[in-house]
């Protein structure tokens, strides 16, 4: 099964979630990609994999920013 289809572990699919901590979980998430993406950046030896690993730092800081300005507007 490809690993975009994979259920994430311990949710059950057809039980609610509410919304806070949806977004808790999500940006908990961002949070793990950013400290690999911040790392890799750091020890990478080549411009081009450096400048790669920046731009996914960049928009994982995005994706938090948009994650936390939808939570404030759907309040």
């Amino acid at each position: 099964m490809p690993v975009s289809e994979r259920q994430a572990p311990g949710v059950p699919v057809d039980e609610p979630t509410d919304l806070g901590l949806l977004f808790h979980r999500l940006n908990n998430q961002l949070g793990i990609i950013l400290a690999n993406a911040e790392l890799l950046e750091a020890k990478l030896a080549d411009d081009t994999s450096r400048a790669r690993a920046a731009q996914v730092v960049a928009s994982v800081l995005d994706a938090m920013t948009t994650a936390r300005d939808i939570r404030l507007h759907s309040r």
